[in-house]
């Protein structure tokens, strides 16, 4: 048989003589209500509680629909138009079914910028052109403002058949000396014995027949294809009259206004003799 002491409880070997059943609960109550405050200084205002239970399967699948839908709209915002475009139809395909030719579309109607201004160009732009403009007509207007029109570039090929293109300089042109320092012949780049140029250019647009007239600068070959049907009117710097002669000019025509109402009075007089000598000759014949 064993001794009474080892027939004593385990709880109670351990502790001595002054244990107590009751010891444990009380010591676990402290340590609970101390974890608690602590936790209750250090939550924040905005900090949501904890959850003590395991969440609802239905709550779970809100979440992580919430977080793939974060997901998807942060990758479509990081796409460009055109990726984005062909995400939503290869969606509505695979969703819906079909087929890719079914949503491309003619490009019949397609315009560029350059398309748009050579429909709306005008070689010079009038008050009247410039009523009921709508974007295109701005957007040919504005192109039309950057050229610059004091030199033509002139497009010499069907010479033979008298048929000229003319068109305005742009910025590179000026800066490079095209059409004033070299030759103005678009195929031409000749740099000695240039000649300026005064022609009429007549040109259809739009419908309507329509003239002006330009200034160009051609070498000598460039300028026998420009005269090779009529001779056109040749600039030359000196070409302007002089200031004396101009004034000499207006003298001469004040001269003869003063002296035009004397002659008028010399003219009735002759007038006046001629009528009595052929009265008298009447007389005469009598």
């Amino acid at each position: 048989m064993e001794p009474p002491e080892t027939k004593l409880p385990r709880a109670i070997l351990g502790h001595g003589d002054y244990d107590s059943d009751f010891s444990d609960d009380e010591t676990g109550e402290k340590s609970r209500q101390q974890k608690n405050s602590e936790d209750a200084l250090l939550k924040k205002p905005f900090q949501k509680e904890k959850q003590s239970k395991v969440a609802h399967r239905q709550v779970a699948t809100d979440e992580w629909d919430r977080e793939e839908a974060r997901n998807r709209r942060f990758h479509l915002i990081a796409m460009d138009a055109y990726a984005r475009h062909k995400k939503f139809v290869n969606d509505y395909i695979l969703y819906y079914g079909g087929k890719k030719e079914d949503f491309k579309r003619s490009g019949e109607n397609d315009k560029t910028d350059l398309d748009v201004i050579r429909e709306n160009h005008r070689f010079l732009w009038r008050e009247e052109d410039e009523v009921d403009m709508n974007w295109e007509k701005r957007l040919s207007k504005k192109y039309y403002d950057k050229l610059f029109k004091e030199y033509c570039i002139a497009d010499l090929r069907k010479y033979q058949e008298n048929k000229f293109g003319f068109r305005w300089r742009h910025e590179q042109e000026v800066v490079s000396g095209k059409g004033q320092f070299f030759c103005g012949s678009k195929h031409c780049n000749e740099k000695e014995g240039l000649k300026s140029w005064e022609v009429n250019f007549g040109y259809v647009e739009h419908g309507k027949k329509k003239n002006a007239l330009v200034k160009l600068r051609l070498c000598p070959e460039c300028s026998y294809k420009l005269n090779f049907h009529h001779r056109k009117r040749e600039v030359k710097p000196g070409s302007k009259p002089d200031s004396k002669e101009q004034g000499s000019d207006v003298l001469k025509c004040k001269k003869s206004r003063i002296s035009s109402p004397h002659s008028h009075k010399a003219k009735k007089k002759k007038t006046h003799e001629d009528q009595t000598s052929l009265e008298e000759s009447n007389k005469t014949d009598e």
